[in-house]
């Protein structure tokens, strides 16, 4: 295991004794033992291992060590296994649920016996929960939502977790011998920010073999369907995989048609019919004459010269649509009068912002995440640790932020590295709008990005008037994860969008596009309008570890969805370029 996957364990043994109602101090210890194993470069820890002096680090004890030791050799810990097992599934399933920490739990088990979702399910509807002390009306309201939500996001997945699950199926499936054409279909190829179901078509002249290789993957759990042209199942990660077969010249219409959005599908043959064709997942044909639409065009299959998608939405006089606009927002309009935007590719990102080291909660060092950002090609990197207020994420102090000034400092003079790393913070906003670090503070920084990590209960108000009370101070520069939201986990705030734009906007602050696949906030439903109005963003990963860096590409799918091209996205720029509108910015 490595370091982050060894932090992990440790934090969760934590929670696990928690549930158990063990000694405060074992916890605590083990909680610490994962912040300094974050806090340890990959490198050193391996030799500390390697070396029996991990009891040499302040904060690990023998029985740590010996822990993070068999962790790290052996991949698995015998003690955790052994606490996992002794604790009830259904606990750690109520732990999912926002509100409930393992206090809380260990509360609702003790003095009513819920140790499952369905048994916290009946006692907020029969109003247990509310009459026990610390609990309340609003909590049992609280976790009602929860749950709800939790039941709701079980059916969808994070569109990376999607993507992941998907590669190593089609790269199979374009193996077999007798495919001609393979892709996914539906939300996946779109970019939804969540994926309920994957979709995959394939172009073929033999099905048999296809299907065979299919439903016999390793990661199949079961086989829901099969036939000769069509096949469901679920996967081990509880996702449903769909598989349809047609032939090559049926190809294009079924992908365009698993692929749209029902409005634009809608709208698609709504167009097809004023030209007096008939449009489906089986051709475009002439919409008068006998048979169906099906028996038409496969009457009329081998005869057509459509093979793209680019010819099929040319014969309808429309420029080529990207698969991540086809939500029918306005995008056939624009297409018949070829005004689709240029939208914004992986490779225009020449830099990121916004990302953490183990100077705050991040999981490497500076030097490992600015080595990383190289590897990926990047010209810079913005750093951006937490501030004082977020004691939950080691946040630092002032004097921890000077110095890490000047280690930025020290290690581009040392030209180590290419790609130049830029100074920064991630300010906390305060309750009533205020900022975490003062001016002065903030001037001797490359940018600032503020963001809201407390007090998510505020009314919508209320909570506008903070974040654009922030966005007026001097110094900031962006304006991190607008909404709060969590993918499939935690609702946005109530804020005014809208307003928080045109503040932005009047300030020459940047909203960020931040890519993190749980958060993808701001939502591209916001960004054709606010680009328009002027606005800028910048696709920042929001990485808390080397591996998330890349999550900028994931930004780059929310951003085309947006309508955003190059020109609207700052950390397109090069690295000079870069530089002077930073200096600019600061005055």
């Amino acid at each position: 295991m490595n370091k982050t996957e060894i932090a992990a364990v440790l934090t969760e043994i934590g929670t696990l004794l928690e549930l158990k109602g063990e000694n405060p101090f074992k916890i605590r210890a083990y909680q610490a033992g994962a912040r300094v194993v974050e806090s340890l470069g990959e490198d050193e820890l391996t030799q500390r291992i390697e070396a029996g002096t991990l009891e040499e680090v302040k904060g690990i004890g023998e029985a740590l060590a010996q822990k993070i030791t068999e962790l790290h050799t052996t991949g698995r810990l015998e003690f955790f296994d052994k606490l996992a097992q002794s604790v009830p599934a259904g606990l750690i399933e109520i732990l999912r649920i926002p509100g409930i920490g393992a206090k809380k739990a260990r509360t609702l088990q003790e003095k009513l016996g819920i140790d499952t979702v369905a048994k916290l399910r009946a006692a907020c509807a029969a109003g247990s929960v509310a009459a026990l002390d610390g609990f309340g009306e609003k909590t049992q309201e609280k976790i009602l939502e929860g749950i709800r939500n939790r039941e709701a996001y079980d059916k969808r997945h994070l569109w990376l977790t999607a993507a992941e699950a998907a590669a190593p199926i089609l790269a199979g499936l374009r193996k077999l011998p007798g495919v001609k054409q393979v892709e996914s279909c539906g939300s996946l190829r779109r970019r939804m920010e969540t994926v309920g179901d994957l979709d995959f078509l394939v172009a073929m002249t033999d099905p048999a073999p296809i299907v065979g290789w299919f439903v016999t993957q390793p990661a199949v759990k079961e086989i829901t369907a099969r036939g000769e042209t069509k096949a469901s199942v679920r996967l081990e990660s509880g996702l449903q995989a769909d598989l349809r077969l047609v032939p090559p010249e049926q190809f294009v219409f079924t992908l365009h048609h698993l692929t749209g959005s029902k409005d634009h599908n809608v709208q698609m043959r709504h167009r097809a019919q004023q030209r007096g064709l008939s449009m489906s997942e089986w051709g475009l044909v002439p919409a008068a004459g006998e048979g169906t639409a099906k028996e038409k065009a496969e009457h009329l299959g081998r005869k057509t010269d459509i093979r793209t998608e680019e010819q099929l939405f040319r014969k309808l006089g429309l420029a080529h649509i990207p698969p991540e606009l086809r939500e029918g927002l306005g995008e056939i309009e624009a297409a018949a009068e070829d005004a689709l935007p240029p939208l914004v590719e992986e490779g225009d990102i020449r830099g990121v912002f916004h990302n953490h080291t183990t100077a705050s909660d991040g999981h490497n060092t500076l030097e490992e995440m600015t080595a990383a950002a190289q590897a990926l090609g990047l010209e810079y990197l913005g750093i951006a640790d937490h501030s004082k207020s977020s004691v939950q994420a080691r946040g630092l102090s002032e004097e921890r932020l000077v110095a890490q000034i000047a280690e930025i400092g020290r290690l581009n003079a040392t030209k180590k590295f290419k790609c130049h790393v830029f100074t920064g913070t991630e300010c906390d906003i305060l309750p009533d709008g205020k900022l975490d670090f003062d001016a002065g503070l903030l001037a001797q920084l490359d940018y600032t990005v503020v963001s809201v990590h407390s007090s998510f209960r505020q009314e919508s108000a209320v909570m506008t008037k903070r974040i654009i009370r922030a966005l007026e101070q001097p110094h900031v520069t962006m304006l991190g994860h607008l909404t709060g939201r969590l993918l499939l986990e935690r609702e946005a705030y109530a804020v005014e969008v809208d307003k928080v734009i045109d503040a932005a906007i009047a300030n020459g602050v940047v909203i960020e596009l931040n890519a993190n696949p749980s958060r993808l906030d701001l939502d591209w439903r916001h960004w054709r309008k606010a680009a328009e109005k002027g606005l800028l963003t910048s696709i920042n990963p929001d990485a808390h570890g080397t591996d998330q860096l890349a999550y900028h590409k994931v930004g780059v799918g929310a951003a085309r969805k947006g309508w955003l091209t190059k020109d609207h996205v700052l950390n397109t720029r090069p690295l000079a370029a870069m530089k002077k509108w930073l200096a600019a910015r600061r005055g």
